[in-house]
């Protein structure tokens, strides 16, 4: 590649809102990682089609909704999981697979809370904070916006 098409690919990266690319061919490999202070970071993680149709049919949600008893009773020390891109929000991997968490799931810093599709490349959020997570806000496939609030963990 040359330094023009590196430049090029940057500007289209910074202008998409992509994290990180990674490009490998037999000649070249290329990392791309933009640095923020995000809450939520997003990892780059192409799959395989097969793994996840384009456009899966929705069938019944099981998207957990908390009951008020579940809710803890001070809301003020929620910390809230935000979408880091515009995209599809997915509770899991495909559609035959458990959702990565449920309402009343314990979650740590690292571990997967869902999949944002964002042209066509498939992100898997990680989340930032330990808790246990106390409602999930997006429903499964649908349309998400960047700082969009998806989950609502209590850290203690």
């Amino acid at each position: 590649m040359k330094a023009k098409e590196i430049q090029d690919l940057i500007n289209f990266i910074s202008d998409t809102g992509l994290e990180e690319v990674n490009i490998e061919t037999d000649q070249f490999k290329l990392k791309i990682k933009r640095s923020t202070n995000a809450q939520v970071t997003a990892a780059l993680a192409p799959v395989a089609a097969a793994a996840i149709p384009a456009a899966p049919a929705p069938t019944n949600p099981q998207v957990a909704t908390p009951t008020v008893s579940d809710l803890p009773a001070d809301q003020g020390n929620l910390i809230t999981i935000k979408s880091p891109m515009i995209g599809t929000f997915y509770r899991s991997s495909n559609p035959e697979t458990p959702p990565f968490i449920n309402v009343g799931d314990a979650v740590t810093v690292g571990k997967p809370v869902c999949i944002v599709e964002a042209m066509k490349l498939f992100n898997e959020i990680e989340s930032e904070v330990s808790g246990k997570i106390v409602e999930v806000l997006v429903e499964n496939a649908q349309p998400v916006e960047f700082d969009q609030p998806l989950f609502l963990v209590d850290p203690s």
